[in-house]
């Protein structure tokens, strides 16, 4: 087909949405190493994760060859409230550039959630449901996972409680409001409500928090209450899996047009929507179908990918969770408080860590003004205010653009619009006023963080 017969948005109908979950392990030769029990430093067993986690999530979680899921009628049914969401060529932007890239980017922001979060959040909430539960806890950086799954246990009737890290909490209060009108508790985190909180608040006195201080308040609050279970928005397999609802629509969209992107971006913070976008793209690649650059995007202040080290690690501050292999700064990292404050999280999804470490992607840090100046020529030529978070896609998406142009190359790129920001406007404010910080660790504080890594086995190491 033709060029100019590519609409602007091409939607699909609800009878093309994805009746399966891809589960991107299956192909993947090199299996993301196995979580850990800390104490035994042994694979963790199913029947130890479903202290914390649903059991079916717990299947989810383990199961490496199973290709697809069957996405269950009921889920289906909600999906269609917001899905299939729309993929967008960015005409405006091009033009906006002169560039003879073509621009495409899937838009999750379509829900009252602001991001894609609620793919996993009602899929998590179904499963605890069905388990009989009276709820789940869990954390929240920027405020869209914690939006999202009191979204889905409002509709599902089920108790959520929320810890919200502390300088979102401050930063966002409206994304706060938001989930109380869902039934929701929010807690800032780390918080005098749970023992590690109060350990975290004795080690780092006026500290604004990260994600693996809030998960571990939620886990804390999960085992101490007969009938509840944790869920996490991010890093773990069943996570991805519920979110390569992403990438399967975008390929459905894309194939309908005769469409091959050359270049597929993501944000990347723990992982859920990059490895959405990319599960039936990297699945091709892993079969020797097709080629693609995959580009991970990560905010300098945290740079995980760029600077961490892949090793096992705590998946949060208060060390009670499992130890996952991921690229890592350390679970004592301490992010600054930047605006991508759901790219806050000290490491990266496993099974990107993995496909990192294989050469199968690549990464790169940027900037916080950089990405806001991103953000706002991105909004002004294609009427969308972005979340921060998803800002860093689009940063790198204008780079090739503009690498495209310079070498006269008509390549196709392909990015991820995780979200809005319209609850980030207290972060607009400070860049507009000139008040906006851009943040590099130190390789000091790296390294006085890497070197608190956990002892493992070597024969898992």
């Amino acid at each position: 087909m033709s060029e100019n017969k590519i609409p602007y948005k091409i939607y699909l109908s609800e009878d093309e949405m994805p009746m399966a979950w891809y589960n991107l392990r299956a192909d993947m030769q090199n299996k993301p190493a196995p979580l850990l029990n800390p104490g035994t430093g042994q694979p963790m067993t199913a029947q130890e994760l479903e202290g914390v986690f649903c059991t079916e999530l717990v299947r989810q979680e383990l199961d490496n060859d199973t290709a697809y899921f069957q996405i269950p009628a009921e889920i289906r049914d909600f999906y269609k409230m917001y899905r299939p969401s729309p993929l967008v060529r960015a005409y405006c932007l091009e033009q906006k550039l002169g560039t003879p890239a073509k621009i495409y980017y899937k838009f999750e922001g379509n829900n009252t959630s602001g991001s894609h979060k609620l793919n996993s959040a009602i899929a998590q909430a179904y499963y605890a449901k069905l388990q009989g539960l009276q709820g789940v806890t869990t954390e929240t950086g920027a405020g869209q996972w914690g939006t999202a799954l009191s979204m889905a246990c409002g509709y599902l009737g089920l108790d959520c409680r929320v810890f919200m890290v502390k300088c979102s909490y401050e930063q966002k209060p409206f994304r706060r409001e938001v989930m109380r009108v869902y039934g929701s508790s929010v807690t800032p985190s780390p918080s005098e409500s749970t023992q590690v909180g109060r350990k975290i608040l004795s080690q780092f006195p006026g500290t604004t928090g990260s994600l693996g201080c809030a998960i571990s308040e939620a886990v804390e609050t999960a085992v101490a209450n007969p009938g509840y279970r944790y869920v996490l928005g991010s890093v773990l397999n069943q996570v991805l899996l519920h979110q390569s609802i992403i990438g399967l629509e975008a390929k459905t969209a894309l194939d309908k047009y005769g469409v091959k992107p050359d270049i597929i971006i993501g944000c990347a913070g723990g992982g859920s929507n990059l490895g959405g976008l990319i599960a039936p793209f990297m699945g091709q690649k892993l079969r020797g179908e097709a080629d693609y650059r995959i580009i991970a995007v990560e905010p300098e202040s945290c740079p995980s990918f760029t600077r961490g080290k892949y090793a096992y690690d705590f998946c949060d501050t208060g060390m009670v969770c499992p130890l996952a292999k991921m690229y890592t700064l350390g679970s004592s990292f301490m992010p600054a408080a930047d605006h991508a404050g759901g790219l806050r999280f000290h490491g990266m999804s496993s099974v990107l860590s993995q496909l990192y470490a294989d050469g199968y992607m690549e990464a790169r840090a940027v900037k916080q003004t950089d990405v806001f100046e991103a953000a706002e020529e991105f909004a002004r030529v294609e009427g969308i205010l972005p979340a921060p978070e998803s800002s860093h896609a689009i940063r790198a998406a204008i780079d090739e653009a503009v690498k495209c142009r310079e070498a006269g190359e008509a390549k196709t790129i392909l990015f991820g619009l995780t979200g809005t920001g319209y609850f980030d406007l207290v972060a607009y404010e400070r860049f507009h006023n000139g008040e906006m910080k851009n943040f590099s660790p130190s390789d000091e504080d790296i390294a006085k963080s890497l070197a608190q890594l956990p002892a493992v086995p070597n024969a898992l190491a």
